[in-house]
């Protein structure tokens, strides 16, 4: 093994041995990636590259998958990689990670675009706990209210608000709004040309390290046009508990509803099964313990 392996930061040394080795077999990291493809695990290049430069390293089952299969491909002996692997101690909340984002939204999504260089930094000095969202379906069959709580704590010192973004199924200028009931209110901006929203709610104070938060808002669209599917929360880092609650007019009840979970978006789902309505015309979806992926509810409508 090289000098490079020793590195004085026990932290680096996975990623100093992946970074020589790539050099000493003069390996672009999209060749690294398309090996890795060939043997059907994906992995983007921003991942192999955060990788690379110690900014995260690989820990779900998948990855340390991807890890046995790069080094015969780099010239290291088994498990020459994988032994320069720290064990995270119980506890320990991983460092904020874009990749782990763009593994969830998929590369080039509509959320980086929305945010175009503030895309890596997005809430990277907090983590969400807690979210439930209770979901409106009106008469014509359009999702028109959604309120959410969140708690959050903060990872890193002087936390100061929480940024969210809700893609809308229609649009109508001037017709969408959010409201907080207590509080300072939000930055909002608005992609028409993306159905997208973005709201930065401030804490009122700055929090420090391991402090708590809970934001509460309410986003509502005064649009009639279009009709509603699905509804679902995208979740970037591992979440306590997500709760929710779907509830449909009166005048428009679907004929069917399904609970769904999908690892990325655009990808068919993991798991899908049947939802009933109670009396009321409502469903909910309560996992806990959940993983990062996009959780929701679909439903189909009788024409």
């Amino acid at each position: 093994m090289p000098n490079a392996l020793h590195a004085d930061d026990p932290n680096l040394m996975f990623a100093t041995a992946f970074k020589e080795a790539l050099r000493r077999r003069g390996l672009p990291l999209d060749h690294v990636r398309d090996h890795l493809r060939s043997h059907g695990i994906s992995l983007s290049l921003a991942t192999l590259s955060y990788w690379q430069s110690g900014r995260s390293q690989p820990e779900r089952p998948q990855s340390l998958r991807a890890v046995d299969l790069m080094e015969p491909l780099l010239g290291l002996p088994s498990g020459a990689l994988r032994s320069l692997l720290r064990r995270r101690p119980r506890g320990w909340v991983p460092p904020h990670d874009p990749a782990a984002v763009r593994g969830v939204y998929g590369e080039d999504s509509d959320v980086e675009k929305v945010l175009g260089d503030a895309f890596p930094d997005l809430n990277a000095d907090l983590r969400r706990l807690v979210v439930h969202e209770t979901v409106d379906v009106n008469e014509y069959r359009l999702i028109d209210e959604i309120r959410v709580t969140v708690a959050v704590r903060a990872i890193h010192d002087d936390a100061r608000h929480l940024t969210v973004i809700h893609t809308l199924d229609s649009w109508k200028a001037g017709a969408v709004e959010v409201t907080v009931p207590h509080g300072p209110p939000p930055s909002i901006r608005f992609r028409p040309e993306l159905n997208c929203v973005i709201a930065d709610f401030p804490f009122g104070r700055r929090l420090a390290r391991n402090e708590t938060a809970v934001v509460e808002y309410t986003l509502r669209s005064a649009s009639t046009a279009g009709i509603s599917h699905q509804h679902e929360r995208r979740i970037t880092t591992p979440l306590q508990t997500y709760l929710l609650q779907v509830r449909f007019h009166p005048l428009a009840v679907p004929s069917k509803c399904w609970h769904y979970y999908r690892r990325q978006l655009g990808i068919k789902p993991l798991s899908r099964r049947f939802a009933p309505l109670d009396d009321s015309g409502t469903t909910h979806l309560l996992p806990t313990k959940c993983p990062p992926g996009a959780y929701g509810v679909e439903w189909q409508w009788t024409d």
